[in-house]
């Protein structure tokens, strides 16, 4: 999938977004959890990038468990950027938030940040070079030692493993009342335009990206979450 073809999906989504996917926030919340005490010895006055920010809720949970952080919201898609100033006005965080339309690299250079996130992001980059590069991308703007929280969709697709945890991962998100339709395009897109990938694999390419060995400290059914540092 090109990128402008991206950023229409989900320009086309956002007004929806966190509604069509409710019932499956356990899956995030619980990586939510995780996440507080791994970014917890940031300084008090952080600076974090939120790169594919989405919605804002990584940035919503992180502003009111850490009242000092300062973020940068990072996102292609308009509607998905307004849906997340809508969010950060509306849960009062709004003042420690800058809002950037467009992809990283597009994003002014400034002062580097102690930290990023960047959930469900790299998956779309089916490139490995350029997969490797938006890691790096994501390096170049961290001071040294800063960390980065990153999930994607992870899994050996040529193991038998894939053919018991796909079918689930399927039903859960049917169970979740994701339309018949969505999960057909979702299933389509697995194939096609999502990249994928063994977790080992996933964490060689943000190493390659110019962070330590990273560590695993998530995983519910596809979705693993990494912590890693930059190197330097």
């Amino acid at each position: 999938m090109q990128p402008d073809e991206l950023v229409s999906l989900f320009d086309q989504q956002a007004a929806g977004y966190d509604r069509q996917w409710a019932k499956t926030a356990a899956i995030r919340e619980c990586l939510y959890f995780l996440l507080e005490p791994l970014l917890a010895g940031l300084p008090a006055e952080a600076r974090v990038l939120c790169v594919g920010a989405g919605t804002g809720a990584e940035m919503a949970r992180l502003a009111q468990a850490f009242p000092g952080w300062r973020f940068t919201a990072v996102e292609p898609s308009g509607a998905m950027l307004e849906a997340c100033r809508a969010r950060a006005e509306a849960e009062g965080i709004a003042g420690r938030c800058d809002f950037h339309r467009g992809f990283l690299d597009s994003l002014p250079a400034g002062a580097p940040y102690d930290a990023a996130t960047c959930f469900l992001v790299s998956q779309f980059i089916v490139d490995r070079a350029a997969r490797t590069a938006f890691f790096a991308g994501i390096a170049a703007r961290l001071r040294p030692g800063g960390l980065l929280a990153s999930s994607d969709l992870a899994a050996d697709t040529a193991a038998p493993a894939y053919d018991i945890l796909l079918p689930a991962w399927m039903r859960m998100m049917a169970a979740a009342d994701v339309p018949l339709e969505a999960l057909a395009r979702i299933r389509e897109a697995y194939a096609r335009d999502v990249a994928v990938l063994p977790p080992a694999e996933v964490a060689a390419l943000i190493a390659a990206g110019g962070f330590g060995d990273p560590v695993q400290f998530f995983q519910a059914g596809l979705i693993h979450g990494w912590l890693s540092r930059r190197l330097g």
